[in-house]
């Protein structure tokens, strides 16, 4: 089926979430138009709904629950109570581990939502737990400062290109609908190391008051590692630019 309409509007109708019209008045025309014939009708309301998504899945219930837990977590660390707030941060891990697990496991639970909540959920729980950190004397304040620069500018480009994928007129609700999903994320390999290693150094520091071993060299080179690969993290980012995204429909950013 190919339908021809005006400048960004045209697209190839494929049966699939990448393939819709980005313009809803369009098919709601062609509805209304095609009332008689009960078949067409359906067709088109079938293509008009590709292009939303379920968003509750399961690996997106555990970002945001990973979410709401950072804020509790960095409480409990300016309280100094490691010991429990090492236990609920091996337990955020793990749901971290969780989700990214049902995701490539049953496709069904797999979403471009999914692909920009749980690298969002990590950065805020990181954030917030860097800062918590520092507060206590655990973390190096320069180095708290370059992950939170880094992450404000990843999320920063992630709210530019969604306002560059979402089709005009660019309203609230449908910006923030997230049933409407336009572009998907590719986290880079440096990335994804990165990220790794920050938990790993928020889990040492968090467990180095409960062991004793604060003033460890080993704890120190730590920092150094995740400092150079959060630096080199963000000019992945940057240096890839458009390769990190798949955009959805056919606004493509600029």
């Amino acid at each position: 089926l190919y339908i021809k309409g005006h400048q960004s509007n045209n697209i190839v109708c494929s049966g699939s979430k990448q393939s819709a019209l980005s313009s809803s008045v369009i098919y709601l025309f062609i509805y209304f138009y095609s009332s008689s014939c009960k078949l067409c009708r359906n067709i088109y309301l079938f293509i008009y709904f590709l292009q939303y998504e379920n968003p509750w899945t399961i690996p997106n219930l555990l970002c945001v629950c990973r979410i709401l837990l950072a804020p509790f977590l960095g409480h409990l660390i300016i309280q100094q109570k490691f010991h429990l707030s090492l236990a609920l941060f091996t337990l955020a891990g793990a749901t971290d581990l969780l989700d990214g697990y049902i995701a490539r496991t049953w496709p069904t639970q797999k979403s471009a939502l999914g692909s920009a909540l749980d690298p969002l959920a990590d950065k805020i729980l990181i954030s917030i737990l860097y800062v918590s950190l520092t507060y206590a004397e655990l973390i190096p304040a320069p180095l708290t400062a370059l992950v939170i620069f880094r992450d404000i500018g990843l999320i920063a480009a992630v709210f530019w290109v969604r306002y560059k994928t979402v089709p005009p007129p660019v309203t609230l609700t449908k910006f923030f609908n997230p049933c409407y999903t336009t572009a998907q994320l590719k986290p880079t390999l440096i990335s994804k190391i990165n990220t790794a290693i920050q938990f790993c150094l928020v889990a040492a520091s968090l467990a180095a008051p409960v062991f004793q071993y604060t003033d460890s060299i080993l704890l120190q080179c730590l920092w150094y590692i995740t400092a150079v690969t959060t630096a080199a993290s963000g000019y992945s980012y940057w240096h890839y630019g458009r390769k990190t995204v798949q955009v959805l429909n056919t606004r493509s950013p600029s």
